[in-house]
């Protein structure tokens, strides 16, 4: 029979290994949500892109530019794809933390443009965990090149 201090080891363990696991497991959601969003730009799909973003969800653009809500976010994305079709956007996350606690996480990175007023720059988001899951707050991105 194990001893109690033993099977507190146990039981601990297995805690910090599921929360490790849960972290990993949210980590890869998210990318594969930003992956997705990737795929969205490159297909011209605004409706698509829009799925992950609360209703409130706030984007400050490379330039300054500050857009507030899902259905603006999106006119501007339908806009843009139809004045410069050519237009293309790439981010990729060099960080992605979780606050298990109060379901957010942040991710930062790296974006690219092409056919853009830059070539691309870095860039933040903040994530919500929500009963529809991981959703979009806000995203701030820089222009740098």
């Amino acid at each position: 029979m194990l001893k109690p201090a033993t099977l507190f080891t146990i039981l601990f363990s297995f805690q910090i290994l599921s929360g490790q696991d849960l972290q990993k497991q949210n980590i890869n959601i998210i990318k594969s949500l930003r992956n997705i969003s990737n795929e969205c730009i490159a297909k011209r799909d605004a409706d698509g892109l829009s799925v992950n973003y609360l209703e409130d969800f706030v984007l400050i653009t490379g330039n300054g530019s500050q857009l507030i809500g899902k259905d603006t976010v999106m006119v501007t994305w339908k806009e843009m794809f139809k004045s410069i079709p050519e237009i293309s956007f790439v981010r990729t996350p060099t960080e992605i933390s979780i606050n298990e606690q109060i379901l957010l996480a942040w991710e930062t990175g790296n974006w690219t443009g092409v056919n853009t007023y830059s070539k691309g720059g870095n860039y933040s988001a903040m994530w919500r965990h929500t009963n529809s899951g991981w959703k979009l707050q806000a995203e701030l991105f820089v222009a740098l090149k």
